[in-house]
């Protein structure tokens, strides 16, 4: 019988696009977040294209040498901001997916996701912008790709536990397409109006219609 798949979260080091340190004590903490909160406000006004180191110094009131002793360069702060939206949505599926207890249930614990993650989006437009920025931005890129990485083996864990005999491959290749499909949908109807995503993520919860139980008979 082939190994099964184990719901880890997969990362690699990186020396570039992370923080130099986080802080331990309170002061270093109250700057660190001093500095994520300016950026995020500077994110909204001008795009994370538009973020400026220098504007960050001038905002929070720091030095460049307190600024860059946190953060080496702004792909640092516009990464450590995504993974930190990215935890948000994580605490989200987690508590959906950890309801289902049967294949019944599937299809509402993923709808109850994708109203979620849309409503996230819809109220939080620096990780919109972040989200565009990840089409050219090869961190960013990877952050996105191992948040996806981490909901599909959320998710394989729970077809695993409903499925037990079936190929685990199978089963993560299943998990993987769920998701990102799942991101997809939520990520075209954001670039709506309000009342077309509306539209847009009720359609494509129909579409969910043709149940992962009914795929797997």
């Amino acid at each position: 019988m082939s190994e099964q798949p184990v719901a880890t979260r997969r990362r690699q080091p990186q020396h570039t696009g992370q923080p130099r340190r986080i802080p331990s004590q309170q002061r270093g903490r109250e700057r660190f977040e001093k500095i994520l909160a300016v950026a995020a406000e500077l994110i909204e006004r001008h795009g994370s294209d538009g973020l400026k180191m220098s504007e960050i110094v001038e905002m929070a009131g720091l030095s460049f040498g307190a600024l860059y002793q946190y953060f080496p360069d702004k792909s640092a702060i516009i990464r450590t901001l995504a993974e930190r939206f990215n935890e948000e949505g994580r605490r989200c599926v987690e508590a959906e997916l950890a309801k289902v207890t049967g294949a019944a249930d599937l299809q509402g614990a993923l709808a109850t996701i994708v109203d979620e993650y849309y409503a996230f989006f819809r109220r939080e437009p620096v990780m919109r912008d972040i989200w565009h920025a990840t089409h050219t931005d090869k961190l960013l890129q990877q952050v996105d790709a191992e948040d996806m990485e981490f909901h599909a083996q959320a998710f394989l864990a729970v077809l695993l536990r409903l499925w037990p005999d079936r190929e685990p491959n199978e089963l993560l290749a299943i998990a993987r397409l769920t998701m990102q499909l799942l991101a997809a949908a939520v990520r075209y109807a954001v670039t709506l109006d309000a009342e077309e995503g509306d539209e847009a993520i009720a359609l494509f919860k129909k579409m969910q219609g043709a149940d992962i139980g009914r795929l797997l008979r």
